[in-house]
Formats: structure tokens, C-alpha cells, sequence
């Protein structure tokens, strides 16, 4: 038998006694293979969650669940100009972002959480697809549809780029938020 060929059976083979042995990687096993140590939080899923504040115009704190578990969330498929990042300048359009983002998802807001295949950003952040519990209002749309954000498509997290896309296009040619600003 040829390297070639015996190639895949030597990975099933590494893979079986991975899983067998119950061997992690180190920092265990990525998202989308099922790591993390919280089963509420998983990729594809979705949790309910409660607004705590705004930090600015793609990222909010909330408490999970009963509010026993705070997060920092960032919002997935967008970005907004910096107003609060240490040692830089609050960029144009950054408060109007931040003053719509506050006004979508104001203090005490229930929200439902989606996940895309990774759950956090290198800042531990989690990342989701926002939705406001009330109404179902998908917001990281509303921020890019008011030009308040422009689309930032990180692969694997590209469940909503396509729509995103249209709706930053419809709002560069109407010439709204930033793409009138700025």
C-alpha cells in the first residue's frame, strides 16, 4: 500500500483514538466540532439574553438566561466606526452608530442570541446575529440597511453576508448614514 492510500485510514485511525480516548487538542476542540465547555452556548444555536448596556455600535453586554452568565456580545456580519476604542479617535459616523444601536436595543431589551459556526472572537467576545425578542427585528440588518454599518464578512461566519451585502448596497446608493457622513 502506497503513502497515498494509506493516508486516510491513518487519519481515521489518529481520529478514532482521539474521540475513544477522549484526547482533546490543546484548548480543546473548536466550535464548530462541538468544543466549548458551556452546552448552552453552541454553534448554530440560540439563547435568550437580556440587554445590560450598549458599548458602542456593534457591541452590547447582556446577561444569558436567568442572568446568572454576563457576555460581551459582537454583533456578527457587521462594523461600525470605533467610538471607544483605547488610543484611537472616535471615527465619523461612530456616535450615530452607537446612538442607533442604543435606541434598537435599549437597557432591560430581550433579545434572542444566533450563533454562526464560531462562537467567540479572539477578545473572547461572543459573536451572534442579534434579534430583539418582541418584535423579531434582525438589528445587525437594521444597522447596515440605516447606513449606520458597513457589511465585515469573516469566513466561517457568513450565514447573513449575502443579505448584508443588499442591504449595504441599497443603502450606498440612497446615500444614507455613512455613505452620506463620511
Amino acid at each position: 500500500m502506497t503513502w497515498k492510500r494509506a493516508l486516510p485510514w491513518i487519519a481515521l485511525l489518529l481520529l478514532a483514538g482521539l474521540v475513544l480516548g477522549d484526547v482533546r487538542p490543546p484548548g480543546g476542540w473548536p466550535d464548530w466540532l462541538g468544543g466549548g465547555s458551556d452546552p448552552q452556548l453552541r454553534a448554530g444555536g440560540r439563547v435568550s439574553a437580556r440587554v445590560e448596556r450598549v458599548v458602542d455600535g456593534d457591541t452590547i453586554a447582556v446577561t444569558i438566561g436567568d442572568g446568572d452568565r454576563r457576555e460581551r456580545v459582537r454583533y456578527l456580519g457587521v462594523d461600525t466606526p470605533e467610538t471607544v476604542k483605547p488610543n484611537t479617535p472616535v471615527e465619523c459616523g461612530g456616535e450615530a452608530a452607537s446612538a442607533l444601536n442604543r435606541r434598537l436595543v435599549q437597557a432591560g431589551e430581550k433579545l434572542t442570541l444566533q450563533f454562526d459556526r464560531e462562537l467567540r472572537d479572539r477578545y473572547d467576545r461572543l459573536l451572534a446575529y442579534v434579534y430583539r425578542a418582541r418584535d423579531g427585528l434582525f438589528v445587525n440588518a437594521r444597522l447596515v440597511r440605516d447606513g449606520a454599518a458597513r457589511t465585515l464578512s469573516i469566513r466561517p461566519n457568513t450565514a447573513h453576508a449575502i443579505e448584508l451585502a443588499r442591504l449595504q448596497s441599497a443603502a450606498r446608493d440612497a446615500r444614507r448614514g455613512l455613505w452620506n457622513a463620511c
